[in-house]
């Protein structure tokens, strides 16, 4: 079975955004996933000291086939540093991994089919 791990921002640590919606919406996702036959996981960050340690334990967990980069993280230029940081990380720890980047929560699937 492939496997996928979606890293996005934790929706708790975002100013004004209802995150235990967008929490939901992102276990949706990864329900989503199942749907399609994809073992999924996902992990949540906050750009603060924690990031890199969360992130390698995440990518060194198991041999992931895809890792799909959310679009907060990419889309948000006050991020960048916390993107470039999470695509050297999935070099480093990860790299038989294909990197996927989704638009939204929503249309991880999609991103990470691109590439299985």
């Amino acid at each position: 079975m492939a496997s996928v791990l979606v890293v996005g921002y934790d929706p708790q640590a975002i100013p004004g955004v209802d995150g235990k919606a967008l929490r939901t919406a992102l276990d949706a996702e990864l329900e989503r996933f199942g749907e399609h036959g994809v073992d999924a996981g996902m992990t949540l960050l906050v750009f603060d000291g924690s990031a890199e340690t969360t992130l390698v334990a995440s990518l060194t967990e198991r041999p992931w086939d895809v890792i799909v980069v959310g679009g907060g993280i990419r889309k948000t230029e006050q991020l960048l540093p916390l993107f470039e940081q999470i695509v050297n990380l999935v070099r480093r720890h990860a790299p038989q991994a294909a990197i996927a980047f989704n638009t939204s929560g929503g249309d991880s699937v999609e991103a990470a089919q691109r590439w299985l």
